[in-house]
């Protein structure tokens, strides 16, 4: 059997996916694609009336880890509808704690805290490098740049079976997971515990400081790399948010190279063929907006895997602050009024695209048996009666419109025709099944929503699987959402 075709968006996706080991690397990346593509950076400080202007392509960046891009349609108007695909920039984690210098039996360690519900059992014994946001202090105030550090810098050592290790594997997030990162140097002095708001002992001579110094509470060592990494001085940097990553890249794998393993899959698949298909959409023909009526909007935002609660998530103002701006474009104009946001919304689609569980071959049982997600067979519409997914049948009903719309892989055998294929994914009634940005965005909007995702091994791993056909499935689905929604809207609305 020849081998899957691995072709250009897959391999640039992998590269995506290797260069955004933080949600600001991924915004990052996404932000660069979109600049190649002519998207223009608008900052929400500042005046946009004469700035955007249909037949347009903008995007806006908030903490440096959400970004919402869009084009407007060149016959656009306020009150007119918007197409949004919404996935997340963020994945389970370890981060260092704001003191995190620890130090053990002549070991170094970092302190770390766990972010979202990964499976931490799967972060032992791998190599682990640095990477995040660095707040340095330059000649005009204090500046961001983003650190990287693919080295194999520490590790969590898990306990050899010989000292009575449990089985299963048993450990506590507090104590265990704290990576050891080098030895203490011959006469250097066991760093101190104490805690990062306790200011430090004043003496007469001495200026006064609200925190410790930075190279009290962090490893020195750690500090130095990172300043070399990032060209500054170590006296310049004020303080980041530095997390760990698996320094494994991602890779075609299977014995027909099928299937991707990588890290960060949740949700970087997503957001890789969302901000894919909305360029390619706009690439596609020189007059791809000339006759276009909608907005086509992209959005990939932070801490969807703590609750997406803050000012950068799905369930912070964003999304609505860009809406209402698009309302209020032209003033005065014929079409504008001060029901256009709300007409607006009434008219719009939001696609929740999050990546789902495929079946797992071990642990079929814990998948209800007539909705198997399965990797490389297409796109999967989640559905959840109890509303942990927005999805309804009339969503269904438009987005298989949409996906008979599409064009086919590189990869389908048909000689003719269009279409991608789809799936439909029910959990069990005895399985949570997990939940998404959708149902948030549905409520605090009363945009119409689906929610739908590739599906995917060892989801919240730290080394995840999902397959190679999907990735091209998902961009020639969202492309065909983006060319064709302001068709078809019309045709399926429910109220």
């Amino acid at each position: 059997m020849p081998s899957v075709p691995c072709s250009q968006h897959v391999a640039d996706f992998l590269e995506y996916i290797d260069a955004s080991p933080t949600a600001f690397h991924a915004v990052h990346q996404a932000e660069s694609r979109l600049e190649e593509a002519g998207f223009i950076r608008l900052r929400e400080r500042d005046s946009w009336s004469s700035n955007v202007c249909p037949g347009g392509k903008y995007y806006v960046i908030r903490n440096a880890s959400t970004i919402v891009a869009f084009a407007i349609g060149k016959k656009w108007r306020p009150g007119n509808p918007l197409a949004i695909i919404g996935t997340h920039s963020d994945s389970c984690n370890l981060r260092l704690k704001p003191t995190s210098k620890r130090e053990a039996n002549g070991f170094l360690q970092f302190g770390v805290e766990t972010y979202g519900s990964g499976l931490w059992h799967t972060w032992f014994d791998r190599d682990l490098g640095v990477a995040g946001r660095v707040m340095c202090s330059t000649d005009k105030g204090v500046e961001t740049k983003l650190v990287h550090i693919h080295k194999a810098i520490c590790k969590i050592p898990s306990l050899a079976v010989h000292f009575g290790n449990s089985v299963p594997f048993e450990f506590n997030n507090e104590t265990h997971l704290l990576p050891i990162a080098g030895l203490v140097k011959p006469g250097e002095e066991k760093a101190q515990e104490a805690g990062a708001g306790t200011a430090e002992k004043l003496t007469p001579d001495a200026p006064f400081r609200s925190l410790k110094k930075l190279d009290s509470r962090h490893q020195p060592r750690l500090l130095n790399l990172v300043a070399e990494q990032i060209g500054v001085a170590e006296s310049a940097i004020e303080d980041f948010d530095l997390s760990l990553f698996d320094v494994q890249k991602a890779s075609i794998g299977g014995l027909d190279d099928e299937l991707i393993f990588s890290a960060r899959l949740d949700n970087l698949a997503m957001t890789y063929c969302a901000v894919r298909a909305l360029i390619d959409s706009v690439k596609a023909r020189a007059d791809s907006l000339d006759n276009e009526t909608a907005v086509r909007m992209f959005g990939a935002f932070d801490h969807e895997e703590v609750g997406s609660n803050s000012a950068q998530g799905a369930n912070g103002s964003i999304v609505l602050d860009i809406i209402q701006r698009l309302s209020e474009m032209g003033v005065g104009h014929e079409h504008s009024s001060s029901t256009a946001f709300i007409r607006s919304m009434a008219a719009s689609f939001f696609v929740s695209a999050d990546m789902t569980h495929s079946v797992n071959p071990n642990y079929s049982d814990k998948h209800e048996s007539e909705h198997r997600s399965l990797i490389n067979k297409g796109t999967v519409i989640k559905i959840n009666a109890n509303q942990n997914y927005a999805t309804s049948s009339s969503g269904i009903v438009l987005m298989q419109d949409i996906a008979q719309r599409a064009k086919r892989t590189a990869a389908d055998p048909r000689t003719q025709g269009n279409g991608v294929p789809l799936q439909l994914e029910v959990a069990r009634n005895d399985c949570s099944g997990g939940s998404t940005i959708g149902p948030q965005i549905a409520a605090k909007t009363g945009i119409r929503t689906l929610d739908l995702g590739n599906a995917q091994l060892s989801m919240h791993s730290i080394r995840e699987t999902t397959g190679v056909l999907d990735i091209e499935n998902a961009i020639n689905l969202f492309q065909s959402y983006y060319d064709h929604y302001s068709e078809v809207e019309h045709a399926v609305f429910a109220d």
